[in-house]
Formats: C-alpha cells, sequence, structure tokens
C-alpha cells in the first residue's frame, strides 16, 4: 500500500511558498470563483498535483465537464493520494478533499458523479498543477 511521506511545514513556509490566492485556498480552505480557474476548460492530457507539495492527485483521462464551474473528476489517481474530511462549515455538510501529503485544501467529493464511481471531486485550480504528457 503507498503511504505518501507527509510534509510538515509551518504556515510562515508555506505562505512564503505560495502565491497569497494559493495559500488562501490551499491552507485556508478558501475557494476560487466558479468558471474562474485555470483548469476549468482544459482538456490536455497529463497528470495533475497538489500545488503544495506536487504529489500526483488526478489523472487527465478522469477528467469530466460537469457545469459546476470547477475542475471535476471521477477518481483520484491513487485512493491514497487524497484524504476525506467532514465538512459542516458555510452551514452545509460536505465532504472535503485534502491532499494526503501535506494536508492543503483542495476541494470537495459529492456523490453525483459520473460512472464507474458515481463520485464528483470538484477542484479548485488553484490546489493543482497540470504536469502535460509527453509526446
Amino acid at each position: 500500500m503507498f503511504m505518501p511521506e507527509k510534509i510538515r511545514k509551518s504556515e510562515d513556509e508555506w505562505r512564503r511558498e505560495l502565491t497569497p490566492e494559493q495559500y488562501r485556498v490551499l491552507r485556508e480552505k478558501g475557494t476560487e470563483r466558479p468558471f474562474s480557474g485555470e483548469y476549468e476548460y482544459t482538456a490536455t492530457p497529463g497528470v495533475y498535483r497538489c500545488a503544495a507539495c506536487g504529489q500526483e492527485l488526478f489523472a487527465s483521462a478522469t477528467k469530466f465537464d460537469s457545469g459546476c464551474g470547477w475542475p471535476s473528476f471521477f477518481t483520484p489517481l491513487a485512493g491514497e493520494a487524497v484524504e476525506e474530511h467532514d465538512d459542516s462549515s458555510l452551514g452545509m455538510r460536505r465532504t472535503e478533499v485534502t491532499c494526503s501529503r501535506c494536508g492543503s485544501h483542495l476541494g470537495h467529493v459529492f456523490p453525483d458523479g459520473p460512472g464507474p464511481s458515481g463520485l464528483r471531486y470538484c477542484i479548485n485550480s488553484v490546489s493543482l498543477k497540470l504536469d502535460e504528457e509527453k509526446k
């Protein structure tokens, strides 16, 4: 079983390494405006990595257009790549998705996606970095 080595940094270290928008979303559990993210309409083949630590999270082959305003995937690249947590902020019950390696906030997962998983991992573009497939 794959177990990523945990990355532990102070919030000052994260603040120095990330852009202000990345810090707000990844470390303070913010969100970007819908339909505004860099990867919302991207169909480029490759692997999406955590923008904070570089861990591989999602394959482009699992990305789909959900119409929700954020990049959506039906499964993580490896089950151990992300962790799920109960989130009752903003008066809603949701499931938060974080990077299993550095704990950064990625977005949320919902049970309304396509097969085969039936899940929709709704992820902030600013939380991701696309490693394009080499041709």
